[in-house]
Parts: structure tokens; sequence; C-alpha cells
């Protein structure tokens, strides 16, 4: 069987989380995200782990090179991982540059991903980001779609759902601001190779998801 990997790009809100854990279930794949490499970076009691921290808590983005070695690590175990069937990545390339090399390294362990961008318009994006929620107790993030928008507790742990704090306009307004400057370039690298699948991400949760299952 054919390793499947997959790279998610989409802006904050675009529900590609959700649809990360769709596809994880249903073909086995492991996960590769960002910002849970680079949260477990920090808990390391080095000048990486210690600096890492203050870029992250200070809301900056984590160097190139920092991640890449992260990245790079993981996909090793995964390569050398038995009964591999693939993997997802969510949070990468975040530039470019990030998305010439994963190329690259891609290509040195024999795997060709399937880009897939879960699309929505700023206004759909700044609409769920101003509704979303968070639990006050375990910090699991509900997004403002499908069956979401209904729950009163936290679906994991049952605790109380709060607005989070940097979910306002202005904050909203800055993260589609660095996906123009940074993702969009990225985006169309990818459609220039004719990698790109768009799928429309203003559908339905079961919509978006069977649309993917299309191409993958």
């Amino acid at each position: 069987m054919a390793i499947k990997v997959i790279i998610l790009l989409g802006k904050s809100g675009s529900g590609k989380g959700t649809q990360a854990e769709l596809l994880q279930k249903k073909f086995k794949l492991d996960y590769i995200g960002s910002g849970d490499l680079l949260r477990a970076r920090t808990r390391k009691n080095d000048y990486t782990g210690k600096n890492l921290d203050k870029v992250l808590t200070g809301g900056k983005l984590a160097p190139t090179a920092v991640i890449l070695k992260l990245w790079l690590d993981e996909v090793e175990k995964l390569k050398n991982k038995k009964n591999l069937n693939g993997f997802i990545m969510d949070g990468n390339p975040r530039k470019i540059l990030e998305a010439y090399l994963i190329d690259d390294a891609l290509d040195w362990y024999g795997w060709d991903p399937k880009v897939i961008l879960v699309d929505i318009s700023d206004k759909e994006a700044t609409w769920r980001l101003t509704k979303r929620r968070i639990c006050k107790k375990c910090k699991n993030i509900l997004p403002f779609i499908g069956e979401f928008r209904k729950m009163k507790k936290c679906p994991d742990c049952g605790g109380q759902l709060m607005t989070r704090s940097d979910d306002s306009i202005s904050s909203v307004k800055k993260r589609l601001d660095w996906f123009k400057k940074e993702v969009q370039p990225i985006i169309n690298y990818y459609r220039k190779s004719d990698r790109l699948i768009k799928v429309n991400g203003e559908q339905s949760i079961e919509g978006v998801y069977k649309d993917i299952l299309k191409h993958v």
C-alpha cells in the first residue's frame, strides 16, 4: 500500500484541524503538527528550549532552522516505523523557504505529498474565529462550525467553554495579514506546479471531508 502524505493548508478557522482528525482515523495516519513539536521542545531545559518558550509566549514565529530540525527528526522516526500508513502535516510549511526545504526532504524519503487547501474567505474566517471557544480546563479549542456550535461544555472533559482572549477582531486581522504575506506564496508555488487541491471550506464538515476524500 502506498504511503499517504498529506499537507493541509488553510487560514485560521478553516477547520483543517478537524479534517486532519477525520483523515487520521479513516486511514490510520500519523500526525505532524508544528505547534505540538514546538511546545514539546520548550519543555527541554536547554538554550533552544528556553529561548523558544520566550519566542512562542511573545507570539512570534519560531525560526525555520528550529522547526525544520524538529520536523526532520519526526519524519526520520516515521520512515523507520513498521507498518506506516502515512502522515498528515498541519502547520507546515509556514514560509516559502520551508516549502522548498520540505519538498527536498520528502523527495529524499521517496514520498509524494497531496497538498490540500481548505479554502475560506477572510469574512468567514473572521466570523468563525471571533466566535470559537476554548475549554477553560483542558484548553481544547472548539471551532465554530457544525455540531461544535451547539456544545455547551467541552466534549473531552466537560469543562466550561469561553471565548479566547486573542480572538479579537484586531488579532484576527493580523493573522489574516500574515497568511497573505507568508502562506499565499506557498499556495501559489504548489498551484504553479499543479499540486494544489483546493476544496471549499465553507461547506459543512461532512461536505469538506467528502471533497477531500475524492482526492486522497
